[in-house]
């Protein structure tokens, strides 16, 4: 049985999303103590148990101490299932960091999945779920990693209400990534989005995210407006995600999620400053998909020679797990 420190690096839940989604791929129990010994209220979260949860669904696992507020707990895999799950975190704790957990189970699953989660989709201290959905996925395709992904309502701090559902078809191996070279940005997308907020707050994070860009001399950003003043959604919330692609392949990110008392204008200029930081990095990937896709990286078959723009603590946790 492996024994992993959580209180490595950042001390975090990422340790654990980590570890558990390596475990249930290669089959391997696992005992990990000191679980988030790093933050000031330690122990399994309501969205770190919804994620270890359900991956111990997926994988046919038994386990000892997952609770809420456990610092340890043995993680005992088994076979990997395909079909159709769902899995609620409650309230707005974070769906992406649920699905950062279980996506590295389903390029080897036996057959097709589809997998519905049920909280945040724009919180604090976790992707937002158009990240997914505008890098992560796209970068994970080119590793030979088919997978869809759909937002059916958004969900923000602290009502959440967000229902996405992602389908997967197997893939077997994955391919390793050789690119060290980005190339010349083509082309730059975005989503900028406001729930039950009046549409101009969309619309001017979007526009101040432009002028950003185009200072650069960038191509002209594609920011597809998001409104929802009534309906399903909870709210209320906005935020902007950024995604710039080069003619080498590379994918890269930048976004800022909108909170009360903070100007549109301001949200849309931190997300594409963050953007054009990437950009000028000149690297393959940026921070955030550098730490995402250390596991996809080490369940590849063969070596990747990637560059990312920044090395976080995130990563460090990552390449130590792996």
């Amino acid at each position: 049985m492996l024994e992993i420190d959580g209180s490595f690096g950042e001390g975090g839940g990422q340790i654990l999303r980590s570890c558990l989604a390596l475990s249930g791929v290669l089959g391997k129990e696992v005992r990990i103590f000191n679980i988030r010994a790093g933050r000031s209220e330690p122990g399994l979260k309501a969205q770190h148990l919804t994620g270890a949860k359900a991956l111990e669904t997926i994988c046919n696992a038994s386990s000892q101490g997952l609770d809420i507020g456990s610092t340890e707990f043995v993680f005992r895999p088994g076979r990997i299932e395909g079909g159709s799950f769902s899995f609620d975190v409650g309230t707005a704790g974070s769906i992406t960091l649920v699905l950062q957990a279980l996506m590295p189970l389903l390029p080897f699953a036996p057959g097709k999945m589809s997998i519905e989660v049920r909280g945040g989709t724009d919180v604090n201290w976790s992707p937002p779920i158009d990240f997914l959905r505008l890098i992560t996925i796209p970068v994970l395709g080119n590793m030979g990693f088919t997978m869809s992904l759909e937002v059916t309502n958004r969900g923000h701090y602290p009502r959440g209400g967000g229902i996405v559902r992602v389908s997967s078809t197997p893939s077997g191996p994955l391919k390793p990534i050789e690119r060290v070279e980005r190339g010349s940005i083509s082309l730059i997308v975005g989503v900028s989005h406001a729930v039950k907020l009046p549409r101009h707050v969309a619309e001017r994070q979007a526009w101040a995210a432009v002028q950003v860009i185009k200072d650069r001399g960038l191509p002209n950003p594609e920011i597809e407006i998001e409104n929802s003043e009534d309906g399903a959604h909870l709210g209320p919330g906005s935020g902007i995600v950024l995604c710039a692609r080069a003619e080498a392949g590379a994918i890269l990110g930048g976004d800022c999620l909108g909170e009360r008392g903070r100007r549109a204008e301001e949200v849309g200029q931190v997300a594409g400053q963050r953007l054009v930081d990437e950009i000028e990095s000149r690297s393959f990937l940026d921070r955030h998909m550098g730490d995402m896709i250390v596991p996809y990286l080490a369940l590849a078959d063969g070596v990747s020679d990637v560059s990312v723009s920044q090395i976080t603590q995130h990563t460090l946790t990552n390449v130590k797990v792996a």
